[in-house]
């Protein structure tokens, strides 16, 4: 599984270099990035034609492609992982749905989801908020104790919620395997290298 997870909101998706960026960005970080789709509004026919460009990128430089909610439309367009929260198809249906041609993804909030997940058959867990952020102003941040309660589930952490380059280390050592991200990339001045910062900074080895 990749470690940096960069969101694709509807606002990221609109944005005229949006294509273009995506491209270069899965060139620079090829296998350490996933692009994660999260668009609650596209309708399918676009959310799948948006997910096999990005697949077949993902094929030629490594990396995933994860599509949030709509498991159909994962297996149709060829995505690596379809990421499951509360509204969407259970897990343990989405499992046996996908028969393991992609990765199941479950989104949590501390360690009873988390096992519950687990048992469920996700491949990964996406947990939050691990701190604040405006776009969940009124959630309590669990921190690094939040993805510390979790490391006893043997699945991969990726950690979410105002994650930026100064906390990596922070994540990392609480056990998580890796980040999502939205502003931290977005916002940035270069998208694509505030992304290669990140991908850098998760690599093994690098200072904790």
């Amino acid at each position: 599984m990749p470690p940096l997870h960069v969101l694709v909101t509807p606002t990221v998706a609109a944005r005229a270099d949006f294509a273009r960026t995506a491209t270069r960005m899965r060139e620079r970080c090829g296998p350490a990035l996933a692009l994660h789709l999260r668009l609650p509004g596209a309708t399918g026919r676009k959310l799948y034609g948006l997910t096999r460009g990005l697949a077949a990128a993902a094929r030629r430089h490594g990396g995933w492609v994860v599509v949030n909610e709509r498991l159909d439309v994962a297996l149709a367009a060829g995505a690596h992982a379809a990421q499951l929260g509360s509204q969407a198809l259970p897990v343990r249906e989405a499992v046996t749905v996908a028969a393991g041609r992609l990765a199941i993804g479950a989104s949590v909030h501390g360690p009873e989801e988390a096992r519950g997940a687990a048992r469920d058959g996700a491949n990964y867990l996406v947990l939050g908020t691990i701190f604040a952020t405006p776009s969940h102003h009124d959630v309590e941040p669990g921190g690094g104790d939040r993805i510390a309660a979790c490391r006893a589930v043997d699945l991969p952490i990726v950690a979410i919620g105002g994650i930026d380059l100064s906390r990596v280390p922070d994540v990392m050592v609480a056990g998580a395997s890796g980040i999502a991200v939205i502003r931290a990339v977005w916002s940035a001045t270069s998208p694509v290298e505030a992304a290669v910062s990140l991908a850098r900074a998760l690599e093994p080895g690098e200072p904790r």
